[in-house]
């Protein structure tokens, strides 16, 4: 978890009365909770803050007595929020990174703020959704861009609105097909907003006009804060390609695009520097 007070990027830090410990804020994920939302969770429960979730930091494997620990760990934006000492939780520090890396009691958190460290704190976050199961094309005898959400698909959108508000999506774009608009509405109505149509992101325009998408999309990153755009699976896996490409990040030949799935790609600017593929059951 991290802040910027007068210009200095500090991280906190919370000390644990049963380990005699100073450590990252961290713990266990409930049944069924994937990685992002125990972080998200657990963060609010052991310091009180709501915070908004960023890039993936890594993964850390130790032992406490008999029992073998591996966590993931998360850039995490502080939003607000009150500390408050609990049997778990005595205190909360705020440091400079320099300072946190001297007061930690475990040299396997070290890794995880000097991953922390490796890009600038404050990054621009974008949600790239492709749309959830939509029903059998053979079967649809209307306009495909009217095609709805399959049962399953339906499904799909819940944790697709779980994620946006980790994240803490505040505004939506999606192409304007039902089932991509169908996605990503109820992140919408959570937000009081409306979904903005974005042509340039279906298939059928993205096409030969795969620049102009590219360039639009650079202007949704470039208005700030954290917008969710839902497209298509002709249309993910090239595009990030083309914005991974102009960044000089790496990313596998065959970009991952599953339907329901998310990448959360952060940007400096316009400049892409991580991107997490996020799979939603």
């Amino acid at each position: 978890m991290w802040r910027l007070r007068d210009g200095v990027v500090e991280v906190a830090l919370v000390y644990r009365l049963v380990y005699d410990d100073w450590t990252l804020p961290k713990g266990k994920l409930d049944a069924g909770e994937s990685a992002r939302v125990a972080a998200h969770r657990e963060v609010r429960e052991e310091t009180g803050a709501r915070v908004a979730l960023g890039r993936f930091l890594g993964r850390t494997r130790y032992r406490i007595g008999v029992d073998r620990k591996l966590v993931d760990y998360f850039a995490a934006r502080y939003l607000d929020g009150e500390f408050v000492p609990s049997e778990e939780v005595a205190e909360l520090l705020w440091l400079p990174v320099p300072d946190a890396l001297a007061k930690l009691t475990h040299d396997h958190d070290h890794p995880v703020l000097m991953a922390f460290s490796a890009l600038p704190a404050d990054l621009t976050t974008l949600l790239l959704v492709r749309h959830a199961k939509a029903g059998s094309r053979a079967q649809w005898e209307d306009a495909d861009e009217l095609r709805p959400l399959s049962r399953n698909g339906e499904k799909q959108v819940q944790p697709v609105r779980t994620l946006a508000a980790v994240y803490g999506a505040d505004r939506v774009h999606a192409a304007p097909l039902v089932r991509c608009v169908r996605t990503v509405q109820p992140v919408a109505d959570d937000l009081g907003a409306t979904v903005v149509d974005e042509e340039l992101l279906a298939e059928r325009k993205y096409e030969g006009m795969a620049d102009a998408a590219h360039r639009r999309l650079k202007e949704i990153v470039a208005a700030g804060g954290v917008a969710v755009v839902c497209s298509q699976g002709g249309v993910i896996p090239d595009l990030i390609s083309r914005v991974a490409a102009e960044s000089g990040l790496p990313v596998p030949r065959r970009v991952e695009s599953k339907k329901g799935s998310v990448w959360a790609l952060f940007f400096d600017g316009t400049h892409l520097v991580a991107a997490d593929y996020v799979r939603v059951p």
